[in-house]
């Protein structure tokens, strides 16, 4: 069966997951204030580097005693500021059940050469288990899944007088989830994620516990520059106070500053949450309806709101095997890109075969609603195909 070419079209066909969607209404003329050609270090330059760290502080709701940093190299570069600089005077525990986690057992295990590790994993679309957990040890886990659309639910698994610290990779989660601070000593997020901003800088917000560590612990193995956070045994406060340890674009400032404008005014993160989750509900409907695809992660409260990662479960295709699948659903995307109604959707390359849909806030609900009109024709066109192969 095949199935006429839809007529309304996504009027913003970005659904990457990373980096994501600019805001809505974004143009390049909102960054003629940026302070171009001029230093990051001059009175102007530390003020609007100020001002990003007080509205990300004032739309997450970190609290008043966390410091928030800008750094070098995205949530990479934050999250292995806080690995190499933090891990080893505890047993580690690392819980990874998508791509990105595996890369932190790696560092972990690989690059620091921790001995005392646990590592809690579980396969794509479903979370570990969160009870094993050792609140005696430093935890390291995501949030939320980028590659697998899978999130944990909340924080009730950590505990409260726990003696370890709790070092969170947010970057799909901030702006979108609710993150509960009290339980975390380390989160770190990206622009390019939940707010569409530009690459290459990271956020690290640390709790009064994190900076003890700092202060009270020294690693055994040399830090790069980039990595330092403490002067003469002292938390280096300049660093939480806009003072970037590298030189960080303007221009990308400047973005990240629109996006924060446009989050408050869209109703903080009350308003992101719900922009999120409306957008998500609408794939959810849409695969309930249709028949042919269905979340990767199949327990509903682990479901991400953002970086919806689906399957193909037509009867048709999943007998097939898993690389006829990829080719299958490669053929979708590509279908997608070519008519420029959705870019970037095809799985996350480590994952299984599947398409991945951002829902984060800068995306328009009216968009999301015409892109599965596409998927639908794309689907029906590869499955025509596939009966004509046989």
């Amino acid at each position: 069966m095949t199935l006429a070419t839809p007529v309304v079209r996504p009027n913003v066909p970005h659904f990457s997951s990373g980096p994501c969607a600019k805001r809505p209404g974004w143009t390049p003329q909102n960054l003629n204030g940026a302070l171009t050609g001029r230093s990051h270090r001059s009175k102007p330059g530390k003020a609007k580097l100020k001002r990003a760290i007080d509205l990300t502080r004032e739309i997450l709701a970190v609290p008043a005693d966390y410091r928030i940093g800008i750094v070098p190299a995205s949530d990479t570069g934050a999250l292995e500021m806080a690995l190499w600089s933090l891990l080893g005077p505890r047993p580690v525990t690392v819980l990874a059940w998508e791509s990105f986690g595996e890369g932190w057992v790696n560092d972990v295990i690989k690059e620091l050469k921790l001995k005392d590790v646990t590592v809690l994993k579980a396969g794509y679309g479903e979370l570990p288990d969160l009870a094993k957990a050792n609140s005696a040890n430093d935890i390291v886990f995501t949030w939320n899944g980028t590659t697998s659309g899978v999130r944990v639910p909340n924080a009730d698994w950590i505990a409260a007088d726990r003696a370890g610290l709790t070092i969170c990779d947010a970057t799909s989660a901030a702006f979108a989830q609710p993150l509960e601070f009290a339980k975390l000593d380390v989160v770190t997020f990206s622009w390019q994620k939940a707010l569409g901003g530009e690459a290459a800088h990271g956020m690290l917000i640390l709790s009064p516990r994190a900076v003890a560590r700092l202060e009270s612990y020294k690693p055994p193995w040399p830090l790069p520059k980039i990595f330092r956070m403490t002067k003469g045994g002292k938390l280096n406060d300049a660093i939480f106070a806009g003072e970037t340890i590298n030189t960080p674009s303007m221009l990308c400032v400047e973005d990240y500053l629109d996006a924060l404008e446009w989050a408050k005014a869209a109703g903080g993160l009350a308003g992101l949450r719900a922009r999120a989750d409306g957008n998500a509900r609408v794939i959810a409907d849409w695969a309930k309806r249709v028949g042919w695809i269905d979340f990767l992660a199949q327990d509903p409260a682990v479901r991400s709101n953002t970086s919806v990662c689906l399957k193909v479960v037509d009867p048709a295709v999943i007998r097939l095997p898993t690389e006829t699948q990829a080719a299958f659903v490669k053929g979708i995307a590509a279908a997608l890109e070519t008519e420029a109604v959705a870019y970037d959707i095809n799985a996350y390359r480590d994952a299984p075969p599947g398409l991945r849909i951002w829902c984060g806030s800068t995306v328009e609900r009216a968009d999301l609603e015409a892109l599965t009109l596409w998927l639908d024709w794309a689907f029906a066109k590869s499955k025509a195909a596939l009966a004509q192969e046989a």
